[in-house]
């Protein structure tokens, strides 16, 4: 059975995942501090607790998952904050690029092996943000600027190793991502995307035949929602 690692598989996108994941028949070791066993009905689940806002604890967590012969890695964990810069403070700003790209990056680095030896995948859930500028966003979108970047950059390296690299950017998805902010998705259907929405893109990635790289796959609702919280 085929391992995979999903971070971020507590709660929203990365949990719907997880849960396609499973019943595509694929071993997933979901990563994320609060991650539990009985979140799953499936003996093929198995947590992996980890700070991914946290160098040593991120690092721990490379270490044990590169001894698991890795066919597929899944850097699903993020969060954002949206206000103007001076107002973040110096622990979110570095809590979120670390979290959106410094633990994709080490985790990858220490899996890549595996997944090249596998002919396997690395897909990075990015955002919409990845695509284009907008205010209060500078820092969430460098981020997600940057991850792209790197998955762009790391399928040209890793091109004759049979190895499929996928950027999958989501518009606005209702999940607890907007839980902390003031703002959130429409409640109109057509409006917001939903997390199982970028599971059925995971799944199309992986029923396609091999030879053949969605590099870049961008989700949107078919029209423009947002509300401001009172």
């Amino acid at each position: 059975m085929r391992k995979v690692v999903v971070t971020g598989a507590s709660s929203g996108i990365g949990k719907e995942i997880v849960r396609r994941l499973l019943l595509l028949d694929y071993e997933v070791i979901g990563v994320s501090r609060s991650v539990k066993k009985e979140d799953f009905d499936s003996q093929n689940f198995t947590p992996l607790q980890a700070d991914l806002t946290n160098e040593t604890s991120t690092l721990a967590a490379c270490k044990k998952l590169s001894s698991e012969d890795i066919y597929m890695l899944i850097n699903c964990a993020g969060f954002g904050r949206f206000e103007p810069h001076e107002e973040l403070s110096a622990k979110t700003i570095t809590s979120m690029v670390f979290l959106n790209l410094t633990a994709p990056m080490l985790l990858t680095n220490a899996l890549l092996r595996d997944l090249k030896k596998n002919s396997g995948y690395l897909i990075n859930i990015n955002s919409i943000e990845a695509l284009r500028t907008s205010k209060f966003a500078g820092v969430y979108g460098a981020t997600k600027a940057g991850l792209k970047a790197f998955g762009d950059s790391l399928f040209e390296e890793t091109r004759k190793s049979a190895l499929s690299v996928t950027n999958i950017n989501p518009d606005m998805t209702q999940s607890n991502f907007y839980s902390e902010l003031r703002f959130e998705t429409s409640q109109h259907e057509d409006e917001k995307l939903l997390a199982s929405d970028i599971a059925d893109a995971v799944e199309h990635i992986l029923s396609m035949r091999k030879g053949a790289v969605v590099s870049e796959y961008t989700v949107r609702s078919l029209n423009f929602g947002i509300v401001k919280k009172r």
